[in-house]
Parts: C-alpha cells; sequence; structure tokens
C-alpha cells in the first residue's frame, strides 16, 4: 500500500461531489477544489518572546508533576542497531531490535491506524502518514520486556524498596543532552536520591565505536541522612530471545552467569532452536553487565516482582520453560555514610544478526547480516569489548557531549539541531556485514536510501562522514549508478528511474564529503563516474538556457513539467560544485563546461523566474499549465539551491535580494503560528502540524488563482497543504545565513514546542513514517548560526557567527576531529579553537562578521598553546580577517589555538 492511499480515502477525489451539495463553497474560504489563501501576513509575534530565543536558557527538562513523562523515546542504542527508547523515567521501551521493520508489513514504531478529523471528515491515519503524530505511542503500552533498576534499604528494620519508576517517587525529571539523557529521581520519605545517566557510546567521526549494539546506565544513590545506611541496587533484565513469539515448541529460555574480570554479566539466549528457526530475525542473545564484580548475578529471580525477602537466589544457570517468564538481575550491596554517594554503572547488550528476509531478498549485502555481526558472536562479546574500552569509550562520549552543549548557543536550539541525528539509532538505517550503510525514508517506509529524501539531510555528513562517503561510494555511483548515461536511480536496487533533484544532490554531497576528508584521494577516485552525473544533469537542459526543464521524479513523487526554480536552482548547485571539483582535480576543459552552464542558468533564473516577489514554476509550452506542478504559487522549496549553497561554502547561485524576497514571501504567505485555520479549508494534507501549532506551510496560492496547482487534480496534491519538518528545517536554516535570524529561530522554535514532551515525542520527527531522515537538515540550521565553513583536503576553516557575535562559542568537527570555536569582541577581538579529539590540519583561517577588525596587521597575536605563532599572510577585509600560515598547523588533541587583537 502507498501513501496515495491516504489521500483517495481523505477524499481529494470526491470534492466535485460536495460542492455540488454545498455549492455556496465553493466560493468561500471553505471550498475545497479552490479554498482561498487564509495564512495573516501579520504574524503578531511578541517581541519579548522573540529575544527570549536568543538566550542561553536551562537545559531541557521534562517533569513528572507536568505530566510530560509518558510519550518521551529518546533512542539510546548504537547507530544502525534497531530502535531502543530510554522513557522519560528511565526505563527502556519499544525494543524494536527483532527485524521486523518493512515496507507494507510493519511501518513506523507502532503500527496502528488512528483516526483524525481534518476539518471535513474523519480519515485514517497509518504510520507513513503520521498515527504517531496524531496519537503519541505511550511508553508503557510498547514496554515489551521488563527491564529496570530498584533501589532498597532499612526502615526500623523493614526492607523498603522503590524501583527507579515514576509512580514510585514523588518527583522524576528528564535532563535532556542528546546522545544522553539524566534522570533524577526525589521523594521526601526516601533516604536517598538518584540520578541514572544512560547513553550508547557516541563519538563523532568514530562510527564503529558508535555502532554497538547496546545501552550503558550510571546510577549514582546519595544518602540525604546524617545517618549511615546500608542500600540495595537490582538492575534486571528480561529474556528477550525470540520475544514476538508466545509459544515456540521444544525451545527453552536460558541464563547464564558469565565470568568477566572485573565485572558481572548475564547471557541470555535460547536452546533448542531448529536450524532454519536460527534465520529468523528475533533470533540471537542479549546480555546484562554490571561493572562491580563483587555484584551477585542472578539468571533468573524466582520471585517476580524482585523481592528480596525472599531466599537466597542462585548463581546457577538457569533453563526454563519458553511460556515461563525469565528474568535476570545483578544485584549489588553498599554501605552509604552520612550525606554520602556510591556509584555504579550497568549495561545491556543484544545481538540479532538476522535482517528482514525480503531485506535478504532484495540486497545482496544484506544476507551477509550486520556489521556488528562480523565483530561479535554474541551480546556476551559485544559487553567484552564494552568492558575493555570502557574508559576510552565513556570519556570521549561525555566529552563530546560536553563539547556540544558548552555553548552560548540556546539550550533549546542544541537540542533541535542535534537530536535528528538520532535517526541513525533507530530501525530506519543499517549497516550491512559488507560494511554497506542502506536506509529507509523513515522507520519501515519507503526503501532504497532515497536520493532525494536523504539529500536534505545535514547532520550525518558531519558527526558520521565515513557513512555519507560509503553511500555515495557503494550506491550512489556504484549499485544505483548507469555509467552509460551517468543517471543515478534514486532508490538503487528498488527503482529503476533517476530524480532530478536527487540526482543534484547526491553530486552536492559529494562536495561535502569531499570537504570533510583529510585528503582528495576521496575525489580523484570517484571523479571519472562524478563527472558523469553532472554531465547527465547538464543534459537535461533541453532548450540550452542552463535551466533544467526535461520532466522527471522529484521528492514529492510526481513528474514536473517545465522550469521548475527549486530543481532549477539545485541542479545549478550542483554544478557549481561540479565546476570547483573540477578545478582541484585539473580537469579545465569540464570546468569551463560548468562554469558556463552556471554562469547562462543563474541569470536566467534571476530573471525568467523571479516574479517579483519571489521564484516560481515556469509551465512547459507544450502542455501549459495542465500536469501538476507549483506555477505561481509560493513553494518552500523555491531557493534551495542557494540553501546548499550555504552549507558548503558556493559562490551564490541567485541573486541575494531575490532571494531574501523569496525568503519573505515564505514567511509572509506560508509560515503562521497557528496552522489549525489553513489545513481546516486546505484540505487532503497529512497531518504533522495540528491546530495550535504553528508551522510553515509546503505550498501556498497568495494570489488565489484559479487551478494554482495545473488543471488535472492527483494525489500528490495533498503535500502541498502539510507541515513537513524538513522542508522547514532547511528554510531555518537558509533564513539564518541571509540575516534573517529572527525568522531562522522562530521557525525552528515552532518545530520543537510540535515536539513537546508533553504532546509527543520530542525525539520522533514524522513525515512518511517516524524517524524521518529528511529532518535531519535541522543540522544546517547550526552550521549556518555558527557560518561554519571546512575543507579539509585544502586546510581551511572559517568561522562567521551569525548570532551572538560579541560572546559565541560552540562546536565544530573537521576530518579528522573535532572542538570548540570561541570568540569574544568588546574593545578587541579575542577567539580560540580547542581541539578536544582527534586532530586538525590548518593552512587557512577565516574569522568573519567582524564588528572589531585589527587597527594593524603587527597587532594581530597568533599562539598555538603557548607557542607565538607568524602567519605568513593577514588580510582585512570589511568585516573579515584571513589568516594564512607557510607551514600548516597541526593541532592534536587538548591543543588551543588563539586569536586576539586590540
Amino acid at each position: 500500500m502507498n501513501r496515495r492511499s491516504f489521500f483517495k480515502r481523505s477524499g481529494i477525489l470526491s470534492s466535485t461531489l460536495l460542492i455540488a451539495q454545498f455549492p455556496t463553497w465553493a466560493k468561500s474560504i471553505f471550498a475545497l477544489d479552490q479554498p482561498i489563501h487564509n495564512i495573516p501576513a501579520d504574524k503578531n509575534i511578541d517581541p519579548n518572546w522573540i529575544r527570549q530565543l536568543y538566550l542561553r536558557g536551562e537545559k531541557t527538562r521534562y517533569y513528572k508533576t507536568k505530566n510530560e513523562l509518558q510519550y518521551i523515546g529518546m533512542p539510546i542504542g548504537g547507530l544502525h542497531s534497531g530502535t531502543v527508547y530510554v522513557g522519560g523515567d528511565g526505563r527502556l521501551w519499544l525494543w524494536q531490535i527483532y527485524n521486523e521493520s518493512y515496507d507494507g508489513i510493519k511501518e513506523g514504531i507502532d503500527p496502528k491506524t488512528v483516526q483524525w478529523y481534518n476539518g471535513r471528515e474523519y480519515v485514517n491515519v497509518r504510520p507513513r502518514d503520521g498515527s504517531a503524530y496524531v496519537e503519541p505511542a505511550i511508553a508503557d503500552n510498547l514496554r515489551i520486556l521488563e527491564q529496570g533498576f530498584s533501589i532498597s534499604w532499612r526502615a526500623n528494620g523493614v526492607l523498603q524498596t522503590r524501583e527507579l519508576r515514576s509512580g514510585h517517587w514523588d518527583e522524576v525529571i528528564f535532563e535532556a543532552s542528546y546522545p544522553s539523557c539524566r534522570i533524577l529521581y526525589t521523594a521526601k520519605d526516601i533516604p536517598v536520591d538518584v540520578a541514572l545517566q544512560i547513553y550508547s557510546p557516541f563519538i563523532p567521526l568514530d562510527v564503529d565505536n558508535s555502532s554497538l549494539p547496546l545501552t550503558t546506565f550510571h546510577l549514582e544513590a546519595k544518602n540525604k541522612t546524617d545517618k549511615s545506611i546500608e542500600v540495595y541496587i537490582n538492575g534486571w533484565l528480561e529474556n528477550g530471545v525470540h520475544k514476538p513469539r508466545k509459544e515456540f515448541q521444544g525451545v527453552k529460555k536460558t541464563a547464564v552467569a558469565k565470568p568477566l574480570a572485573g565485572a558481572t554479566t548475564i547471557l541470555f539466549s535460547c536452546e533448542g532452536v531448529s536450524l532454519p528457526e536460527q534465520q529468523a530475525g528475533d533470533h540471537g542473545t542479549m546480555a546484562l553487565y554490571c561493572n562491580a564484580p563483587e555484584a551477585l548475578a542472578i539468571p533468573m529471580v524466582q520471585h517476580w516482582p524482585i523481592d528480596l525477602n525472599s531466599p537466597a537466589p542462585s548463581e546457577q544457570p538457569i533453563s526454563s520453560a519458553f511460556d515461563k517468564l525469565q528474568v535476570g538481575c545483578i544485584r549489588l550491596k553498599r554501605t552509604l555514610g552520612p550525606k554520602a554517594n556510591t556509584t555504579v554503572s550497568y549495561a545491556i547488550s543484544w545481538h540479532f544478526n538476522n535482517p528482514h528476509p525480503k531485506l535478504r531478498q532484495h540486497l545482496k549485502d544484506a544476507q551477509q547480516g550486520y556489521w556488528y555481526g562480523t565483530k561479535f558472536a554474541n551480546a556476551l562479546e559485544v559487553l567484552q569489548y564494552y568492558h575493555a574500552n570502557r574508559v576510552y569509550l565513556t570519556e570521549k562520549t561525555l566529552s563530546w557531549i560536553n563539547t556540544w552543549y558548552d555553548s552560548s548557543l540556546p539550550y533549546w536550539f542544541l537540542d533541535r539541531t542535534l537530536l535528528n541525528i538520532g535517526t541513525l539509532a533507530t530501525a530506519n538505517s543499517y549497516r550491512f556485514g559488507t560494511g554497506r550503510f542502506w536506509a529507509w525514508e523513515g522507520v519501515g517506509s519507503c526503501a532504497g536510501t532515497c536520493t532525494h529524501v536523504w539529500q536534505y539531510a545535514q547532520a550525518m555528513g558531519r558527526l558520521f562522514p565515513q557513512l555519507e562517503r560509503n553511500l555515495r561510494e557503494t550506491t550512489d555511483l556504484g549499485i544505483g549508478f548507469v555509467n552509460e548515461s551517468g543517471a543515478i536511480i534514486f532508490r538503487a536496487e528498488y527503482e529503476s528511474r533517476p530524480a532530478i533533484d536527487g540526482q543534484a544532490g547526491v553530486i552536492l554531497r559529494f562536495y561535502r564529503e569531499h570537504q570533510m576528508s583529510p585528503d582528495s584521494n576521496f575525489l580523484s577516485q570517484n571523479w571519472a563516474k562524478l563527472k558523469k552525473a553532472v554531465q547527465f544533469i547538464i543534459d537535461q537542459d533541453r532548450n540550452g538556457d542552463g535551466m533544467t526543464d526535461t520532466p522527471m521524479e522529484n521528492t514529492l513523487d510526481a513528474v514536473w513539467e517545465g522550469e521548475i526554480a527549486w530543481i532549477v536552482g539545485l541542479c545549478l548547485a550542483a554544478v557549481k560544485a561540479a565546476e570547483l571539483m573540477a578545478d582541484e582535480v585539473n580537469d579545465s576543459a569540464f570546468k569551463e563546461i560548468c562554469a558556463r552552464y552556471v554562469k547562462k542558468g543563474s541569470a536566467a533564473m534571476d530573471t525568467d523566474l523571479f516574479n517579483g516577489e519571489y521564484y516560481i514554476h515556469r509551465p512547459n509550452k507544450e502542455f501549459g499549465r495542465k500536469k501538476l506542478g507549483s506555477y505561481n504559487t509560493c513553494h518552500i522549496d523555491q531557493v534551495y539551491g542557494q540553501a546548499w549553497a550555504f552549507q558548503v561554502n558556493l559562490p551564490r547561485i541567485n541573486n541575494r535580494e531575490k532571494t531574501r524576497a523569496a525568503l519573505k514571501a515564505l514567511w509572509k504567505y506560508n509560515f503562521t503560528m497557528d496552522v489549525g485555520p489553513y489545513i481546516k479549508t486546505h484540505l487532503n494534507g497529512r497531518p504533522y502540524a495540528l491546530s495550535g501549532e504553528g508551522g510553515m506551510v509546503m505550498n501556498t496560492n497568495p494570489n488565489n488563482e484559479s487551478s494554482p496547482y495545473g488543471e488535472e487534480v492527483t494525489w500528490q496534491l495533498g503535500y502541498f497543504h502539510e507541515c513537513m519538518s524538513g522542508f522547514e528545517h532547511q528554510v531555518a536554516a537558509h533564513m539564518m545565513a541571509e540575516d534573517m535570524a529572527d525568522e531562522s529561530l522562530i521557525l525552528t522554535r515552532c518545530i520543537h514546542d510540535r515536539y513537546h514532551a508533553a504532546k509527543r515525542n520530542p525525539y520522533n520527527e514524522i513525515e512518511c513514517s517516524d524517524h524521518y531522515a529528511r529532518a535531519m537538515a535541522s543540522y544546517g540550521t547550526f552550521i549556518n548560526a555558527c557560518g561554519y565553513a571546512y575543507h579539509g583536503p585544502k586546510k581551511q576553516l572559517e568561522f562567521a557567527p551569525r548570532i551572538q557575535q560579541k560572546a559565541f562559542k560552540a562546536a565544530f568537527t573537521c576530518a579528522t576531529g573535532w572542538g570548540t570555536y570561541q570568540q569574544k569582541q568588546q574593545s578587541g577581538f579575542e577567539s580560540s579553537i580547542s581541539l578536544a579529539h582527534g586532530s586538525l590540519a590548518l593552512q587557512s583561517l577565516s574569522l568573519g562578521n567582524l564588528t572589531q577588525l585589527p587597527k594593524q596587521k603587527n597587532l594581530v597575536s597568533i599562539k598555538l598553546n603557548t607557542k607565538p605563532i607568524s602567519p605568513a599572510v593577514i588580510t582585512v577585509l570589511a568585516d573579515r580577517v584571513q589568516l594564512g600560515f607557510s607551514t600548516a598547523l597541526e593541532l592534536k588533541e587538548g591543543d588551543k589555538l588563539t586569536i586576539a587583537w586590540v
């Protein structure tokens, strides 16, 4: 079943019948065939609220007492290892680790269909249509495995126990700092306070160590009293092997404590499983770990819930009937002095190495299982690796979290721009045993790492560029590449056609991945194929005016005719990137071809596709406006090519004044602080924003033209009336780059507020299913807020903050390291680059958007740690300073480069 079913059910093809029944609707704001544009130009936003958006604020916290915990589901496992959520009270839920997700079979995190009133009638909404947006999944309803912690103590000789769950404490606070969270548990009648920090190793640039199928828990208990107390800490896990089955004849569950020097572990499995069933998606192992060697491992508790007053538990291996609950526990006893605290760490791992059979049928790479399956034979080996490397994994993960959040930027902004990288830690993406990266658009929906969706995602290319390079070489220029024409099939094995926007996006991403490489090998090794892919784009300009006009599939699932601003601009940006890459590989002839194309196309686009207010879609002369298109309407992606230019530091594609006019038109005509009136009158869109919520609508008809989207009504028209966060994020990023910071932050905050924990899961931005890849465009807004640009092979780095220029601090990544950039501008200027991980080679450094420039070049002071550095070149421009070094500086982990002047 495809997405058009939603639009058919929602009545887009039955509007003529209703107009016949209610003829007055045809000329009103409620007209079904042509509703009147009703987004107010005056946004009526409180200036004080806007000012608050810029403030640092406090860490994001969600509270039990505010009823904010039930929907929280932070992806907390390693990359590409299924979906395991941590809930608002610290317990794990969902457990989408059994390889069940597949298009049309099991989609989304909760495969349910719900009903939603769209303003005219109730319609069915599936996971890919936004069911989890309308009716968010509740953690308690999808907590399929028993897992958790408890703490016990004696009061007046009686043993008291409290589980770490919301119902057992007066207050539970979920403190967000993705990829980690910290849960605080307090109660007046309990002598201890507990804090539980949870994360899976997450180290940018280190894909392998960020892809472990495990979650770690770091518990701290503090004695609030003036007396010593003994506490018992229990951590438990159910044997979840083959959990999706109710019965399994002849199979038994097994649990055994396994020795591990300096730690305590339990391995869970099943025995008696036939060879064919060993290929099933739910066949595998799980394991529980505690870093305290003195802890007691109980393979199977005899009484559930756990009762410390029961007879002494057995540490012997346990084999039990399949239909019997088997819960293993690791118990620890500690004495806490007055006001003292104690800490202990646990971990849970899983190992289910059989991808869905249909994936194995379609993808040769899937037949070899997952990457982690090539490294570890079972879940215990995962824990053994974690234990042996725990210091490195812990320190680096916490170092990244500290680097990201130790910033001048608002906490809410840091949360929203980063957390969508969590889609890589769900069942939306896979890393197969061959090393190939592969993904859906949203969990279990729309196969093939679709080029026209994934090209919006900016986070993965900056945090884990190895995965993007793999995607370029293995899929886009490999399996999906047509050597004869240079076309890139937009879903590889799952398609047979290219998509023009996806094709352009691959080239732009290739340039980004080249920039995020330490040298030029990636570019030079792939240039021959990449050149063909660029030529394919140039060849789609049939009339030779520099503007693509060949009808081809695009991200709105239709073949549009004519010259379409957003596609033309995207193609121009791609060819411009190719021009720069051609220069780097000394292909002067192709460089000139690209330069001529871009020059001609940019001039034509600014002249012929700009209507005086915004960019449009010029119809095909043969068909006119017969087929579906955006035509004279205001389309969200109209200057997307220029948006991409800022992400990879290209020269301008479109005139600045016209581009800003287009963005202002989007603000005026498409953005509203309450989408309710619009979606009530413009029907058939999917519910990704509801009444009372702010957002930017995909496409509007501000001039109220008749048949604004073409004469032929098709199901894709429903997209135009939606708010899809990935598109909104790319506009917000672009606005930030074009000195429209207020609008950028307002739009980003509206998305953030739509996903507040009181309403739905903050960590699941939904489009066509859950954890939609396009939402990773949010990282682009962070990039542009920093004014960051980087070119690894050229050893160039640039910062030009677009907000907070007087006192700015933020994280950055490069090809081989990451760290922090900081600047202060008062009577003089002072900045620093501190490297927290890896290395950074630096030949030139540019600092922009400056209000304080050096009065004399000899007043510029540069030091690497304490060593003075003399630059070969200092160039002072209108608002920036450029520094060039005769020999590249080599920053190592812990180094600090400072630049200052008066």
